[in-house]
This record gives structure tokens, C-alpha cells and sequence, in this order.
């Protein structure tokens, strides 16, 4: 039976088996950023593959683009980022140390004045007094060109969305696509969050999977229901705890002005109170009106069949990659009792597995070590998956390694196999072991 598993212990496991490290580690780290080992990396990558794979390549009216991380300063003035992507800030006034104000307060809201009313009488975290609530610009400001002056000063860009935005026109006007579509893209973000804190879930560089799906005012509504089921499947489909997270509609008081709807997907992190996963908005269409209005470009669109000029509404499903992978290692996490041993195992969809096989020869004698090389260069090229070949410690610890990575299969090779043709299949889950001739070794193990 596996017990509840805590941020500390997933911490752990992910500094030991090379899944997450800390960014510049040996310089004492810096707080916010982190680092994807080899593990970390694969399943990083597996899943924004399956991202796109569910999102774009299954759907054909969503295509994809890949935008610039830093844009034309004009389009966050345009989008209201450069004067309202703000959170509340608030300063311990002996340590100058700076915290998130609402966090202080165990409230949601940016609002200055009830956050102010909030912590009138409270204290720091050190015990010391606390300054005013004030905001604080969340965007990460550097320079274009050789000269740091206000006209060269340009921004890292604090979401993904921009690009989709200004590029609306042009994925129009080259791939063949019509109103209701969506444009889809996996990016950097960067947000100097005052406090980042709980491991990878809020950091200061971050990844999203973001599509902006453009569609008739009047059909928005059912778009979103639509994408709400798609976005519901994926999760499903990566292996997540159906039981940890669920649809949080929120109030009109928690939403943005211009969004007509917005849901999250909130997830129970570590047997805590629910927090943001995900999530997807009707946008209305105001990015479209700003970004015409700023720009001077005219972003309606003309339906052929009606006759009729309009500009499309759109719909948000967003989510980021840190977050994600954190709930799935959490779903994957399990404790099991295996005689008077504890197997630590990630059960891990196999789709997203780091590695997918590993290649076991029982013996680093040279014949046998001749047999798995050629069983791992087959599989390798028959396949396409991540194999590892592991041939140090007992076959046990290794079994062990591979658990702790959730990979799905381990094959093992021994004498008996240089007679018969045959190697030992073991299943992660259930650690069933299957005696298989190499020649079907691919089909066996297909996922």
C-alpha cells in the first residue's frame, strides 16, 4: 500500500535519479530557477509530445507556431502587460526581505486596499513590521542593440500568447485554415515572481502549452466545452490521479475584465488544498481589438459562406509544463512492500516514460555482452525508443534503478539466452517476467 508522498520526499527523488536539479548548483543555486537532468529532460519532452501530438496533430483545424521570446515592446503595451501584469508586494522593513502580499495575508486577490486591511497588525515571517502593500511589475526588462536606453529597452516575454496574437493574420494567410481554428505553441516564459517557492510549481522561467482557438462570438461557448474535454482526456491519457484534480469555474470577481468564462483545473498537490494546474478562458475578443487598435492593422475576418465581418472570440487552454510534470511524478509515486523490502516505483504512463526499455545482461562476460549490445542496437533502431543498456550491481539494484524511474520494461539477458534465442521480459508494475524470443522482442514491448 503506498503511502501519501511529500514535496520533500519527490524533491529527493528527483535530485537522486537525475530528474531536477538545481540551476547553477555550485555557485549556491539561484532561487527560482531549475535545471531537467537526463530523466527530467526525456520526460519533459515526452510530454510536450503528447501535448502535441493529442492537441495539434489529432485535430485538423489547430496548427502550430513557434514565436520569438522577445517581441516588439509595443505588443505587451498592446496586451496591458506592461501595466497591469502586476502582483502584490510587500516588504519586511529591517530585512528588506519582499514577499507576496496576498500569500501573507492566506487570501486570493491583488487587491491593494483589502490587503492592506489585512496585514495591518501582522508581522513578517522574521517577527518584524511590515512596509505598505504596494505593486510590483512582474516582467523581466533587458536591452535590443548596443546602446541600454529607455527606446532599446524590450522584455521577456511573461506569456506565450503574444506571438499567437500577432502572427493571427499570418497563419491565416499561408495554412489554408478558416475561422473557428486554433494556433498552438510550446514556449519560455519568464515572470520575476517576488517569492517562488514548492519546488518546480512556481518558478521564475517556466514552460507553457498554450493554443489560442479563434471562433464566431456566438460559437464560443461550445468551443470551450469542447476543449474542456479535450484538455480533460489528455490528462487522463498522461496518467494523472483522476481523484486529485477537477473543473474550478471562476467567479466573475476572480476572473479578468474582458473574459467571459474561465475555468481551471486545479490539482491537489500533495494532499494539500487544490492549486492551479491549468486552465482555458473565453477571451472574448479583446486581444484582437487591442492588438488591431495598437498596431493599426485590421485582425477581422471575412466568412465567405455568411458574408459577414466579425472579429473571432477566442478560447484559452493553457497549461505549464513544470506543473504538469510535478502532478505526474506525484500520480506516478508509489510505495510498495515487496517481502522485507520497500520498492520505491514510478508508475508512469508508458507514452511518457524517460526510458522506455532497459536492456539488463546478467553478466559482463564477453559473449553475453556481445548479445545484448545487438539485442539494444535492434531495438534501438527497430522502435525509436530511449533504451537504457545497464549492465553494473546485482540485477536486483538495477531492477530497483529502473523502477525509480518508471520505466516500463527491463530485459534481461543471460546464458540461457546464447542457447534458445530467449530474454527475460519483466514488467514494471507488476514484475511479471515473460521468457520472449528476441526475434519478437520488438512486438512484445510495444506501446
Amino acid at each position: 500500500m503506498s503511502k501519501e508522498v511529500t514535496l520533500e520526499t519527490l524533491t529527493s527523488l528527483a535530485k537522486r535519479r537525475g530528474f531536477v536539479f538545481q540551476a547553477s548548483e555550485i555557485y549556491g543555486g539561484l532561487s527560482g530557477f531549475w535545471d531537467y537532468g537526463p530523466y527530467g529532460v526525456e520526460l519533459v519532452n515526452n510530454l510536450k509530445a503528447s501535448w502535441w501530438q493529442h492537441f495539434v496533430r489529432e485535430q485538423r483545424d489547430t496548427v502550430g507556431i513557434d514565436g520569438a521570446i522577445i517581441q516588439n515592446p509595443k505588443l505587451w503595451k498592446a496586451s496591458g502587460h506592461i501595466d497591469g501584469f502586476n502582483d502584490p508586494l510587500v516588504e519586511d522593513v529591517k530585512t528588506h526581505k519582499r514577499y507576496r502580499a496576498d500569500h501573507l495575508a492566506g487570501v486570493d486577490t491583488n487587491d491593494i486596499a483589502q490587503l492592506t486591511e489585512l496585514l495591518k497588525d501582522k508581522k513578517s515571517p522574521d517577527g518584524n513590521p511590515l512596509g505598505p502593500v504596494r505593486e510590483f511589475n512582474m516582467m523581466f526588462k533587458t536591452y535590443v542593440g548596443a546602446l541600454e536606453d529607455e527606446d532599446s529597452t524590450a522584455y521577456l516575454r511573461p506569456e506565450t500568447a503574444g506571438a499567437i496574437f500577432a502572427n493571427y493574420k499570418n497563419v491565416l494567410d499561408t495554412a489554408r485554415v478558416k475561422v473557428p481554428f486554433g494556433i498552438a505553441q510550446i514556449g519560455k516564459a519568464f515572470r520575476n515572481e517576488i517569492s517562488p517557492r514548492d519546488f518546480i510549481f512556481r518558478v521564475r522561467e517556466l514552460e507553457q502549452m498554450e493554443i489560442e482557438y479563434f471562433c464566431k462570438p456566438d460559437d464560443a461557448t461550445k468551443q470551450l466545452e469542447r476543449l474542456k474535454d479535450l484538455y480533460w482526456d489528455w490528462l487522463v491519457k498522461i496518467g494523472l490521479n483522476t481523484d486529485r484534480f477537477a473543473w474550478r469555474q471562476l467567479s466573475k470577481e476572480e476572473r479578468a475584465h474582458y473574459s467571459a468564462d474561465n475555468w481551471d483545473v486545479e490539482y491537489k498537490y500533495f494532499g494539500d488544498k487544490p492549486k492551479e494546474l491549468g486552465g482555458i478562458a473565453n477571451r472574448t475578443d479583446y486581444d484582437l481589438l487591442h492588438h488591431a487598435e495598437a498596431s493599426g492593422k485590421d485582425l477581422s475576418y471575412f466568412d465567405e459562406a455568411t458574408r459577414e465581418h466579425f472579429t473571432p472570440y477566442v478560447i484559452e487552454p493553457t497549461i505549464g509544463v513544470g506543473r504538469t510534470m510535478l502532478a505526474v511524478l506525484e500520480s506516478a509515486y508509489t510505495e510498495e512492500e515487496v517481502g522485507d523490502d520497500t520498492r520505491i516505483v514510478l508508475k508512469l504512463a508508458p507514452e511518457i516514460a524517460p526510458v522506455k526499455v532497459a536492456v539488463l545482461p546478467l553478466s559482463k562476460k564477453p559473449e553475453l555482452s556481445k548479445l545484448s549490445e545487438e539485442v539494444y542496437k535492434k531495438l534501438v533502431r527497430s522502435t525509436g525508443y530511449n533504451i537504457e543498456y545497464d549492465e553494473t550491481q546485482s540485477i536486483g539494484k538495477r531492477y530497483r534503478r529502473q523502477d525509480e524511474i518508471g520505466t516500463p520494461y527491463c530485459v534481461t539477458i543471460d546464458f540461457e539466452s546464447l542457447e534458445d534465442g530467449c530474454v527475460t521480459v519483466r514488467e514494471r508494475d507488476s514484475m511479471h517476467q515473460t521468457r520472449v524470443k528476441i526475434e519478437d522482442l520488438d512486438q512484445h514491448i510495444k506501446m
